[in-house]
């Protein structure tokens, strides 16, 4: 019977099945990540590892568990996978694309409208007493409608936070390796080359892959080619923006705010820079974090799984 190992305890009913037809191994805990030295010792054996994506699946990893046939990732990006080592393996790959892709273009949207109006940084100020009368220019922020929107990475959740932008009235660019003319034509679009975009834009929204490409893709050079207004919020991954970089172009005033749902390091330490600022609003990546879209990408990631272990083609693999 193949053996399944999951990196991290997920709801029974979503298990359940492959227990019927595969010997099941699952992580204890929910909110206790594995480290890589126990992905390491207790996945040995299994023919399929069902990952998170904060658990690092390198060539030494893949390597080492012999049996395998299949990762699934619990996640539309895969950055933290050796795809390469996995292929040269004859190992499949999969991951959770589509299904979340409006829920996340709710948070981007959701986290936007918190940044421009600096609702989490005035909550704290109700909440440690400070708010004590009204002014004219208390805890002012910048208008979202009619505002141009840069979007860089126009895939489905870009194309998703595009047309929720149109109802506030904004002219949207977008940056993409591709023209969407399609898009263009329907929605009003408009591509822009990155400088141009980050020149114009009053919001720029990171919603690109983290590739050797895109790595450090926003840093000083781009940071200070944008207006002293604007806002960068960035939900895809924390290595395309070099914080350094940004947190002295918020310090220094070079850029109004920022809104991260990632970071290079996650979870972020408590003493991380950026985390200092007040103009700077963070969540802790939760760009698919609705119930309904969590349960789906499971069910994405068991079906996928099954597949491979019964010889019948995934439906959403990568490599």
């Amino acid at each position: 019977m193949d053996n399944i190992y999951i990196t991290r305890k997920l709801p029974e009913e979503i298990v359940e099945p492959l227990r019927a037809k595969f010997d099941v191994h699952m992580w204890h805990s929910e909110s206790i990540a594995m480290t890589y030295e126990e992905i390491k010792i207790n996945a040995k054996g299994a023919h399929a590892l069902w990952t998170m994506l904060s658990d690092n699946i390198d060539r030494a990893l893949i390597e080492s568990l012999s049996n395998l046939k299949v990762i699934s990732n619990f996640a539309v990006g895969y950055n933290n996978i050796d795809v390469e080592a996995a292929k040269e393996h004859g190992i499949i790959v999969t991951n959770t694309p589509g299904v979340l892709t409006e829920t996340t273009a709710d948070l981007t949207f959701a986290l936007l409208l918190a940044t421009a109006r600096r609702i989490t940084e005035v909550e704290q100020e109700i909440r440690s007493g400070n708010w004590t009368s009204w002014s004219p220019m208390q805890y002012t922020g910048m208008d979202i409608f009619g505002a141009t929107l840069g979007i860089v990475g126009m895939g489905r959740i870009g194309e998703a936070v595009a047309r929720r932008a149109k109802g506030f009235d904004m002219n949207v660019l977008y940056h993409n390796r591709s023209r969407k003319l399609e898009a263009e034509e329907t929605y009003g679009f408009t591509y822009a080359e990155l400088d141009d975009l980050l020149k114009q834009s009053d919001f720029v929204i990171l919603l690109t892959p983290l590739t050797p490409e895109t790595k450090g893709l926003i840093s000083e050079r781009e940071l200070n080619l944008m207006k002293n207004t604007a806002t960068i919020i960035n939900v895809a991954r924390g290595g395309i923006v070099d914080e350094q970089a940004l947190f002295n172009a918020l310090t220094s005033k070079k850029i109004w705010a920022a809104g991260l749902d990632v970071f290079e390091q996650e979870p972020v330490p408590l003493d991380h820079p950026l985390l200092t600022l007040p103009n700077v609003t963070v969540l802790p990546h939760i760009g698919s974090a609705s119930i309904r879209t969590r349960q789906a990408m499971m069910e994405l990631n068991a079906k996928d799984i099954e597949a491979v272990l019964e010889n019948r083609e995934p439906q959403n693999r990568i490599v």
